[in-house]
């Protein structure tokens, strides 16, 4: 396959990014699209010029790491995964725009890859448990529904890549959020600090500036692991318990 791709690119946080064009070929489409960025990468440093600099860990759908804009599609035409999009998802010829997340709270580093720890600092501020640590317990010590334990499994799937902020144009956090408060509050382990949980992880967000939810939906269009709107309603809800109006 020959493409024409056009990437963003950018220095750092501070520099002036612009859209730099780039002719590939010899693209199979059995690759997926960051082995595709790696042949580019490849090529750009054969020819002495600075590579495209994107993140990548697992490269198996499981670590979050990976994400960009794809011709105006958070992690592209697929839902899945950038590390699991194929080259057989486009045609030869075709134009490729890449860009990063596009969201305040997620500054450019460098050219593909943003600062996400925004999303951290969320987790740190609530999206955890505090629980004495020991042997493990009897398997059934604790009874747990199976509608509340398939809902925790579901909500415990977001891997926390960004997409849902990058597809939402008010740049909102609350289906990574309310994924991670369904996840907890759906467990007996969960429930002590489970209203506090909500309002710590709620004002982080804010503090970050993030956007708020109007049920637009492009979030979990977006979400490669189908996370459902429902779980940011579970949030509201725990809102309202807490004392909280609905966000």
């Amino acid at each position: 396959m020959r493409l024409a791709l056009r990437i963003w690119r950018q220095d750092g946080p501070q520099h002036t990014g612009q859209m730099v064009k780039y002719d590939i070929d010899g693209v199979s489409e059995d690759s997926s699209f960051l082995e595709m960025l790696d042949l580019l990468n490849e090529q750009l440093i054969h020819k002495g010029e600075e590579p495209v600099a994107f993140d990548s860990d697992c490269r198996e759908g499981i670590c979050g790491t990976c994400g960009v804009v794809i011709n105006g599609e958070a992690h592209g035409p697929e839902r899945t995964t950038t590390c699991q999009l194929h080259m057989r998802s486009f045609k030869d010829g075709d134009e490729i725009v890449i860009e990063p997340w596009r969201a305040d709270p997620f500054p450019v580093i460098k050219d593909l890859v943003v600062d996400r720890s925004s999303f951290d600092r969320i987790i740190q501020a609530g999206g955890f448990i505090s629980a004495n640590t020991g042997s493990a317990p009897d398997a059934h010590a604790t009874p747990v529904r199976k509608e509340d334990a398939d809902r925790a499994f579901m909500a415990a799937e977001c891997i926390g890549c960004g997409a849902c902020v990058a597809a939402c144009p008010n740049a909102s956090g609350m289906l990574f959020m309310g994924a991670k408060i369904t996840h907890l509050g759906e467990l007996p382990q969960g429930q002590p600090e489970r209203e506090a949980r909500v309002v710590s992880m709620t004002e982080q967000h804010d503090h970050e500036g993030f956007g708020g939810c109007t049920n637009l939906g492009e979030c979990t269009r977006a979400c490669p692991k189908g996370i459902p709107m429902n779980v940011i309603s579970q949030m509201n809800a725990d809102l309202r318990r807490a004392g909280f109006g609905a966000r």
